[in-house]
């Protein structure tokens, strides 16, 4: 059993579970606990879907948005509108001058130490140390089989040269 419920302080809406298995419900805008008993319900279904939509159909009406919901066939349109619209996290970090491989390493370490998986720019340094010949060539082809793609391999040199930690010299390269 599915219940869209209203908070009487913040005028939140949220779903609620089974509201008979708990004795009370947190709102999950202003944090206020409430009795489920006694929390309006405005809308009941088994299918949880179904609540999704009468909550979403609730917010619409709320706001005077009634006719624009109505165009909808349903809420995932707007979730998938959502999903496609904009671009990824990574090309807004990178086009932002972020790297986002160093972004991606302080999440891993962030949530409990070193990932098992090594970093793009970690596979691109070990390609130039490992390598015979560390021209941008083989070093892009090692990077290459070990999961990198080609583009971002050649992004990846580019960066770490312009930082500093590797040089390059008569089209080789070399870890500082």
């Amino acid at each position: 059993m599915y219940a869209v419920v209203g908070c009487n302080e913040c005028a939140a809406m949220w779903l609620l579970m089974d509201p008979q298995t708990s004795d009370s419900a947190r709102c999950p805008r202003c944090g206020k606990t409430h009795q489920t008993t006694k929390l309006k319900r405005f809308f009941e279904s088994e299918d949880r879907e179904a609540a999704r939509e009468a909550r979403a159909a609730l917010l619409a009406k709320k706001r005077d948005e009634s006719a624009a919901f109505a165009e909808l066939d349903h809420v995932s349109e707007l979730e998938r509108a959502v999903d496609e619209s904009g671009i990824d996290d990574r090309e807004y970090l990178e086009a932002s001058g972020i790297d986002a491989d160093a972004v991606d390493e302080a999440g891993a370490r962030a949530e409990g130490g070193e990932s098992d998986s090594r970093s793009r720019s970690e596979i691109v340094r070990d390609a130039v140390a490992t390598v015979d010949e560390p021209t941008e060539e083989n070093v892009v082809a090692h990077a290459s089989d070990h999961g990198v793609p080609a583009e971002t391999a050649r992004e990846i040199l580019t960066r770490l040269a312009r930082r500093g930690e590797l040089s390059e010299s008569g089209g080789r390269y070399r870890a500082l």
